[in-house]
């Protein structure tokens, strides 16, 4: 039965992901097209109030700085919100302002499309905070994501072009696609009984007398949002497994695919700007090759259930169950995690500390990879730059210039290519070092062993893959932990998208060098074949020695 549930939702992906990737691709391409008719009047506004009549195309330095700009503009106003947020309106509960640290933390958590929270989020924040800093980052941090993945494709497939203006992606990120899709969403949750309202809690009386207080407020647009936008930040502090913000298993399953939806149809994407289709299909191939794969391994773990438990004779007849909701059982919460940490979201519907040793492999690995769907826009970037080494890779064994999509790949390209490569792994494994050296790192661990190592290497894995899902069982609340993490998301965001928007506007420079016999084909099944080893070599070379020291050694020492 569980084999099947994971099958529909894989189908009813697999049926989304060409009506949506080609819509995708006629609001980026810039050309007239029919959703002109409702939106550009919009559009036209906005930029009228913004200055912005005359859309320049821009280089990849101006482009770079205009998004940089405009994310420290929206960290400099939300952060002043959730420090000041007691004396603003909608907010109704009396919530009293967030600590500088930790305001540092959720305000670059939330640009950088992390989500990561070291706060619960009906304690924690206002409704006007949830609604003025939480959900517009969601909106402004995944339309940041899609302007700089449609920018680089731009780039790798353009003739001599440049890689467009930022702010005209960015308004129409926004207008065509994350807010059109939000409202429908959010109509479908409130029909499914997520709540959406703006009175205060509910304080009620139980059966045995004791007072307690329900939180409620607008879930459902939070909710719409947090997965389209691949955000993953809960209204509450139970996240996606709380009845009110995931009531049902058919709210579970639209939950997987609005966070699914987007980055796997930019592949569709992809291929369309390419103006071949194959080049996409072999992205998506590779992705779902590697997806298939790190799914295998946690619903066969988590199905088999806890070998210590096995040994006592008290496993759970169904598997482990341990932090999992009986109304979504194994098969789809391990989908709901494997599609959280593949496409970047962080949004949980079971605690993952709690998953068993090798079930614990797949959301570290993939945020690891990055490059399995990823965020909205993020994951295809990585996956492109993957691409490119192994054409390089590859043009280096036969003796021939590399080429990629009629482009040489020269040294200025890979030199960029491997600062956002080598970033990556050098912000998770540095600071987890760091944090053991420390007894500001070590306090915080509630599980001594091997199992403690997971969990530091698991809170920094999700700061630098901008995914944000908890290990849980970390006390990280505190400074060390506010800014350490909010550095690391820092610099997981933006090294990589600039140093690869600079690889896109080199791309984008040079002119096309037209196919020849010789010329290594990237739009078949060998290429899909080495596309995934070269991930999988790069990944376990990298990431191996400190997985098999954390759930490796823990699985060996309770099998």
């Amino acid at each position: 039965m569980g084999v099947w549930q994971i099958a529909v939702v894989i189908i009813l992906l697999l049926l989304i992901i060409k009506p949506l990737g080609s819509y995708i691709y006629h609001v980026f391409s810039n050309q007239p097209n029919k959703t002109d008719k409702i939106f550009a009047p919009i559009e036209k506004v906005i930029y009228a109030i913004c200055g912005m009549k005359k859309r320049a195309p821009m280089t990849w330095k101006k482009y770079a700085v205009s998004l940089l700009l405009t994310n420290i503009i929206f960290v400099a106003v939300g952060y002043m919100i959730l420090r000041i947020q007691q004396i603003l309106p909608l907010n109704p509960n009396g919530i009293s302002g967030m600590n500088p640290t930790l305001s540092f933390n959720t305000i670059i958590s939330f640009m950088t499309n992390t989500n990561l929270q070291h706060y619960s989020g009906e304690t924690g924040l206002s409704y006007f905070s949830q609604m003025a800093v939480i959900m517009m980052m969601m909106f402004t941090s995944a339309a940041t994501g899609l302007a700089a993945a449609i920018a680089f494709i731009r780039g790798v497939t353009s003739k001599g072009k440049t890689i467009g203006n930022f702010f005209e992606d960015f308004v129409k990120g926004h207008t065509r696609l994350l807010m059109p899709m939000s409202v429908i969403l959010t109509i479908i949750l409130v029909g499914l009984k997520v709540p959406q309202t703006l009175e205060p809690s509910i304080k009620v009386t139980t059966l045995e007398g004791a007072k307690q207080v329900i939180a409620i407020g607008p879930v459902a647009a939070l909710e719409a949002i947090k997965h389209l936008g691949t955000n993953g930040g809960g209204f509450f502090g139970a996240n996606s497994a709380h009845p009110f913000e995931n009531p049902s298993p058919l709210t579970n399953v639209i939950e997987i695919l609005a966070m699914w939806s987007i980055p796997a149809s930019l592949t569709y994407t992809y291929g369309r700007f390419a103006k071949r289709q194959k080049q996409g299909w072999v992205i998506f191939g590779a992705m779902g090759i590697l997806f298939a794969a790190f799914l295998a391994l946690i619903f066969i773990s988590e199905s088999h259930g806890n070998p210590a438990l096995t040994a006592m004779g008290l496993n759970h007849s169904q598997g482990s169950m341990e932090g999992k909701e009986e109304r979504f059982g194994i098969a789809q919460s391990a989908l709901f995690s494997t599609v959280t940490t593949a496409a970047t979201t962080g949004s949980v519907d079971n605690m993952h500390d709690t998953l068993t040793p090798l079930g614990e492999i797949t959301p570290l690995s993939l945020m690891m990879l990055n490059t399995v769907f990823g965020g909205d826009g993020v994951g295809l970037i990585n996956m492109l730059m993957y691409a490119i080494i192994a054409v390089f890779i590859c043009g280096l064994m036969v003796g021939r210039t590399p080429e990629f999509l009629g482009r040489k790949i020269e040294p200025k390209e890979m030199k960029l290519i491997t600062v956002a490569l080598l970033v990556h792994p050098l912000i998770i494994l540095a600071p987890t070092a760091v944090s053991f050296l420390t007894e500001l790192g070590k306090g915080a661990i509630s599980n001594p062993g091997f199992h403690g190592i997971t969990q530091v290497l698991y809170e920094f894995t999700s700061s630098a893959a901008n995914n944000g899902s908890g290990f849980e069982g970390l006390g990280d609340n505190t400074a060390f932990w506010n800014i350490s993490t909010g550095l690391v998301m820092l610099f997981g965001r933006y090294i990589s998208i600039i140093a690869l928007l600079a690889a896109a506007g080199s791309l984008a420079r040079k002119q096309p060098v037209p196919e020849t016999i010789g010329t290594f084909r990237t739009d078949n099944l060998l290429f899909t074949g080495i596309l995934t080893g070269i991930v999988l070599i790069v990944g376990a070379l990298t990431f191996f020695p400190v997985i098999a020291l954390g759930p490796i050694a823990e699985y060996l020492s309770i099998r």
